[in-house]
């Protein structure tokens, strides 16, 4: 035999037998023998960095303290924030930059609901997790995907139940709709609309801005027109404040209620307390830091030290997105891959967060929680109506 071929011979023959061992298989994204490397889309210097921001320290000191103590399985865990600024283009170019250039295993609390749909079909296309985004929408667990993951009661849950206990609550009858031109804001009006259907009510009147937006003066006035008792909101922190701002100076002392994304202690805390009586409903209550249980005081004491700010509600959840994240990692054990954290997650039951809140899924639920609380602005501070979630 030609030596020549017999060498070429032998050496596939070699290569079968390395590919059949695994030897060849193609390695984790993201995994090595040391790090896992993970990602956080979010607004860092846009409108809702108030909460990008937070949210992302809180889940960068969660990753810290689990490193400072060895890591997972032997490994530490990397973190890179990239700021999306809440603008789609910005973060379709930061999960291409994650994916692509940084071999991310997966990410997590990407923020805002346009930009975790417009990213969420890059992610699934090279099988990577979007773990618990930063977004109470239904697109963030529907249609149901291996890889779709949601920690929060959706935007719709939340509408529903407080529409229902101002109706029956409050003998609401004129109700009106604010929010967004955006799918987040659309989701919000969705929630409102289904809500009053089932009652039998129609939404009044409605009217729809830019994030950007800042002038709401003829909105306000239409609405007033309309003769509205109830504006839900479909805003997060600034326009919220704003519409609130200008429903006032009208001397307009109506009600509005706004959805997670306004629950915020920005607005509780807004200057001339602009937020008097204004309502929210949110997945779980925020703890603020001089609230006596010893393990947030600790946790609100680290955070404070750490970034010199006061971790506000959406950074208590950062928090408890990554503490999720970590039990589902060290569940998955040295093995890490897409399919073996997918399954670590389908295997969490009734986890128990630091401030009160529980969340499951399994195999067929992927989405962690569905209760809503409700809570009013009381002299700068978020109080809660009832100390129960409300449903519809």
């Amino acid at each position: 035999m030609n030596p020549g071929r017999f060498a070429t011979r032998l050496l596939a023959a070699a290569s079968l037998a390395m590919l059949a061992s695994g030897a060849f298989a193609e390695a984790q994204r993201g995994v090595t023998d040391t790090e896992i490397l993970v990602g956080t889309i979010t607004d860092l210097s846009g409108v809702t960095a108030v909460q990008g921001v937070n949210n992302a320290n809180a889940v960068r000191l969660a990753f810290e303290e689990v490193n400072e103590q060895g890591g997972l399985n032997g490994r530490k865990i990397r973190y890179i924030v990239e700021d999306s600024q809440y603008q789609v283009p910005r973060a379709v170019q930061a999960i291409n930059k994650l994916i692509n250039n940084d071999g991310v295993f997966m990410t997590i609390e990407d923020g805002g609901t346009p930009m975790n749909n417009a990213t969420f079909p890059m992610a699934i296309e090279k099988n990577m997790l979007k773990l618990l985004p930063l977004s109470a929408a239904r697109s963030m667990f529907e249609p149901f995907h291996k890889l779709k993951f949601s920690q929060y009661s959706s935007y719709v849950d939340e509408m529903r139940a407080g529409v229902k206990y101002f109706v029956e609550q409050r003998g609401k009858k004129a109700i009106c709709a604010m929010y967004q031109d955006t799918d987040f804001g659309k989701d919000v009006l969705a929630g409102a609309q289904i809500q009053a259907e089932a009652m039998g009510m129609k939404i009044v009147a409605t009217t729809a801005h830019k994030p950007t937006d800042t002038d709401f003066t003829a909105a306000i006035a239409k609405l007033r027109e309309a003769k509205c008792d109830l504006i839900t909101l479909g805003t997060i922190v600034r326009d919220t404040t704003l519409i609130i701002g200008t429903a006032r100076k009208q001397g307009w002392n109506v009600d509005l209620l706004g959805q997670v994304a306004a629950y915020d202690t920005a607005v509780a805390e807004a200057p001339g307390n602009v937020g008097e009586g204004f309502h929210a409903m949110s997945p779980s209550l925020y703890a603020y830091p001089d609230d006596p249980r010893p393990a947030i005081k600790a946790f609100t004491q680290k955070y404070k030290a750490r970034y010199g700010i006061e971790v506000n509600y959406l950074g208590e959840m950062g928090y408890t997105s990554a503490q999720i994240a970590i039990e589902a990692l060290k569940r998955a054990g040295h093995d890490l891959t897409t399919d073996s954290m997918v399954k670590s997650m389908e295997s969490i039951q009734d986890f128990h967060d630091l401030f009160g809140g529980t969340y499951s899924f399994s195999p067929t639920n992927h989405h962690g929680a569905t209760a809503a609380f409700l809570s009013v602005v009381h002299n700068g501070r978020w109080e809660p109506v009832v100390d129960h979630a409300i449903g519809y």
